[in-house]
C-alpha cells in the first residue's frame, strides 16, 4: 500500500510540473552527455598517444656538403664514415634504444619524391641536398632527451628531432577541447541542479496540504520526502538514459557512419564500442543519484510540514 501511494504521488508530481520536469531531463541529459563525451575524449587522446608514440622515432640528421657550407653546426664539414660508425655504435649500446635504422641520402631522396613528387619544389631538389639520418626507435618515447643530450652538437650531427613534437599540437588541441567540454558540462550541471531544486520546491508547495495531513497522522519525514526524491531521481534517470543514447548515436555517426571518421582518417586508432559501453553505467548512476541527493538537500531546507 505504501509503495503504491509513493508511486501515485510520483505520477501526480510529474504531471503537475511537466514543463519543469522536461527541463530537468534535458539539462541532465546534456550535462551528462558532455561529461561522457569528455571522458571518451580523454580516453581517445590516451589511445592515440599509446598508438602513435609507439610508432614515432627520434631522427638524428647528419651533416652533408650543403650543410657544411651553410649550417653553423656543420662547420667542421660533412659527416665522415668513421663518425657515422661511431654514432651508430653508440646508439646501439644505449639501453633505451630498441632499433636503429640508417637512411642514406639516396633513400631519403626516394622517400621525398614519393611524398612530394607532384610539387614544384620537388623538381629542383637533388639527392646531394638530402641528409643522411638515423631513425631511432626508443623503448620509452618519453626519454627522448637522453638521446638528444648525447648526440646534439656532436661532430657530424646537424640536428636531433623528436617526431612526437609533430603530434603534440594535435594532442594539446584535443586536450583543450576536452577542458572546454568539461567547462560547459559544469555550467549545464549547475543549471540542472538549480532546476531540480526549484522543481522540488514547487512540487512541495503545491502539495503542502497533503504533506501536512501526513505529518498529523504520524508519517515520518523520510516517508513524506520520498515521493519528491523519487520524482527527481526518475527525471534524472530519464536524463541519464537520453545521455547514453546521445553518446551511442554520437559514436555511431561520428566514427562508423555518417561523418565516418574511421574511413576518412584510417591512420587514427579510434576508441571502440567497449570504451563507450563502459562509460554508460557511470552516466546512469550519476543521472540517478545527483538529482536524488539534490532533492533530499532541498527538502530538508524547504519542506515545511
Amino acid at each position: 500500500m505504501r509503495a503504491q501511494f509513493v508511486l501515485s504521488e510520483i505520477g501526480v508530481g510529474l504531471r503537475r510540473n511537466l514543463t519543469m520536469t522536461f527541463a530537468v531531463i534535458v539539462s541532465v541529459a546534456l550535462s551528462l552527455a558532455l561529461f561522457g563525451g569528455a571522458l571518451l575524449m580523454r580516453e581517445q587522446v590516451s589511445t592515440m598517444k599509446d598508438y602513435w608514440y609507439d610508432k614515432v622515432n627520434v631522427s638524428i640528421f647528419l651533416c652533408n656538403k650543403a650543410d657544411a657550407a651553410s649550417a653553423a653546426k656543420c662547420a667542421k664539414g660533412a659527416v665522415t664514415a668513421q663518425q657515422k660508425e661511431q654514432i651508430e655504435a653508440d646508439l646501439k649500446e644505449m639501453p633505451i634504444v630498441e632499433t636503429v635504422l640508417h637512411e642514406t641520402a639516396d633513400e631519403a631522396f626516394k622517400h621525398y619524391k614519393e611524398q612530394y613528387g607532384d610539387t614544384a619544389i620537388a623538381s629542383v631538389v637533388t639527392p646531394d641536398q638530402m641528409q643522411e639520418s638515423f631513425r631511432v626507435k626508443l623503448k620509452d618515447p618519453e626519454k627522448y632527451k637522453v638521446v638528444a643530450t648525447a648526440f646534439a652538437g656532436r661532430d657530424g650531427v646537424e640536428s636531433v628531432q623528436d617526431q612526437r613534437n609533430i603530434l603534440q599540437n594535435l594532442f594539446d588541441l584535443m586536450n583543450g577541447m576536452n577542458i572546454a567540454a568539461l567547462g560547459v558540462m559544469g555550467l549545464m550541471l549547475v543549471i540542472a541542479l538549480m532546476l531540480i531544486v526549484n522543481t522540488v520546491r514547487v512540487s512541495a508547495f503545491s502539495r503542502r496540504r497533503e504533506t501536512g495531513i501526513m505529518r498529523l497522522v504520524g508519517a515520518s519525514s523520510f516517508y513524506i520526502q520520498m515521493p519528491f526524491i523519487m520524482e527527481a531521481a526518475f527525471a534524472g534517470l530519464l536524463g541519464g538514459a537520453v545521455a547514453c543514447v546521445l553518446l551511442l548515436v554520437g559514436r555511431y555517426f561520428l566514427i562508423d557512419h555518417g561523418i565516418a571518421l574511421a574511413e576518412k582518417m584510417q591512420l587514427v586508432n579510434f576508441i571502440g564500442w567497449d570504451a563507450v559501453l563502459a562509460k554508460l553505467p557511470l552516466v546512469i548512476a550519476i543521472g540517478l543519484l545527483m538529482p536524488a541527493i539534490a532533492a533530499f538537500i532541498a527538502l530538508r531546507k524547504y519542506l515545511k510540514v
